[in-house]
């Protein structure tokens, strides 16, 4: 099983395949914090950081926003006092796509590291 972390999210298009039953198999348990969830019809990947005040949640947050634009992978961000919650979808494709799993194990890493 690959590491998602040494990965790199690459530019998806309209038609990009979607990640399969046996992909989320096979690639959630490298996330296991995070809950796949359904939003408006759309596949998600979400989970909630704790943090003991509003100034590391903004941390946080900022460390995430620069991941996501070095990325070019850009999760909907939730900053309030002490928690941080993070959802990630593909727009383009309204669901699920292996880039979505890549930034949750980089912020995973991220919140395990102290940000």
């Amino acid at each position: 099983m690959a590491n998602l972390t040494n990965e790199k999210c690459t530019a998806c298009r309209r038609d990009s395949p979607r990640v399969s039953e046996a992909d989320i198999e096979e690639l959630h348990p490298q996330i296991p914090e995070w809950k796949l969830a359904e939003i408006d019809g759309v596949a998600r990947l979400e989970r909630a950081f704790r943090f003991s005040n509003f100034a590391q949640a903004l941390h946080f947050t900022n460390t995430v926003g620069a991941l996501a634009e070095e990325e070019g992978h850009h999760p909907a961000i939730l900053t309030e006092w002490g928690r941080v919650t993070v959802s990630l979808w593909t727009h383009k494709i309204r669901g699920l796509h292996r880039n979505d799993f890549i930034m949750a194990a980089k912020i995973d890493s991220l919140s395990m590291s102290g940000s």
